[in-house]
């Protein structure tokens, strides 16, 4: 059985790469091809660390994974996520390889925002504001520049040494110009795209600070008691696309809050396996929420595999 790091895997695999795998899976979702059980999450008692745990299997392209992954936030020599994916072929059942999975959730996720973004953003959106610089966002902003002409990015991060040195590392990759703002308000003023991606159990943004049109992009929040969005914002979204209803209904915070309260339902929402299906029009807010689903990993895990074997 092969292993293959992180670093192997990111010189052969894309976010170019990315895109295109997860477009496909989506299809094999609804040509149901795709068995997943729900994913098992386990918070390390008296921390605020998380052990993930991913299995899914796809009956076209015959391939199987389990993924584990740790998110321990308050890491600093080591990543605050980790991740490893056992591969298994469906002919024989033979374990195939283990692949290092940090770099290919960040990038499947990143790759799962674009697809979004691709269709639910302005074609000319210009303006990217991102909150939160950790270790989902970098993947995140790569999502949205390929598929729009972003000319401005603008960065908001509550350590704005860390702000600063996410710009240093994105101007490696953009020729946009990147500010780092003081305050979410202005990191999301004037933005046609919205990046979240926080552990924060409060809204990040107000809803009056707010463009129209805008596409908001959620990844941050994974747990119910976790939240990103603001509730008046879910409320006024004229169309919001969840990566997987069922994972967003045990651990999409912001949206579990919002049908609480009842200001929303998770029967209004639309899959993004059906995103394709919508109509492609100019709406005044969209939003995309990621809690993360297996299937989405399998298609990045064998895509990359194709290409390292």
């Amino acid at each position: 059985m092969k292993y293959y790091n992180d670093e192997a895997i990111q010189s052969v695999y894309q976010m170019p790469d990315a895109i295109e795998d997860i477009r496909a899976v989506l299809e094999d979702v609804r040509s149901q091809h795709i068995i997943m059980k729900e994913r098992t999450v386990i918070e390390v008692l008296g921390t605020e660390n998380t052990m993930l745990y991913m299995p899914c299997i796809n009956t076209r392209s015959m391939y199987s994974i389990m993924k584990t992954i740790s998110i321990f936030p308050e890491n600093n020599a080591q990543p605050v996520s980790q991740g490893v994916t056992l591969l298994s072929e469906l002919t024989h059942g033979a374990h195939v390889a283990t692949l290092e999975s940090s770099y290919l959730t960040r990038l499947r996720t990143g790759a799962m925002s674009a697809v979004a973004t691709d269709h639910l953003a302005a074609s000319d959106a210009q303006v990217l504001g991102v909150i939160g610089t950790g270790g989902m966002a970098f993947e995140q902003v790569l999502g949205v520049t390929a598929v729009r002409d972003i000319q401005t990015i603008k960065l908001y991060n509550r350590t704005t040494d860390k702000a600063h040195a996410f710009k240093t590392r994105l101007q490696a990759v953009t020729t946009a110009d990147i500010v780092v703002c003081q305050t979410a308000e202005e990191a999301v003023t004037g933005a046609d795209i919205i990046n979240c991606a926080t552990r924060s159990e409060e809204k990040v943004f107000s809803h009056d600070h707010l463009k129209r049109p805008v596409h908001i992009n959620g990844v941050g929040s994974y747990l119910p008691s976790m939240r990103e969005i603001d509730t008046e914002t879910i409320t006024q979204a004229d169309c919001i696309v969840l990566d997987d209803i069922e994972g967003a209904r045990h651990e999409a915070g912001e949206f579990i809050q919002a049908e609480q309260d009842g200001s929303f339902s998770f029967s209004e929402a639309v899959p993004l396996a059906a995103i394709s299906t919508l109509p492609q029009q100019p709406l005044e807010i969209t939003i995309f929420k990621s809690v993360g689903a297996a299937y989405y990993d399998l298609a990045v895990t064998v895509g990359a595999y194709q290409r390292l074997k």
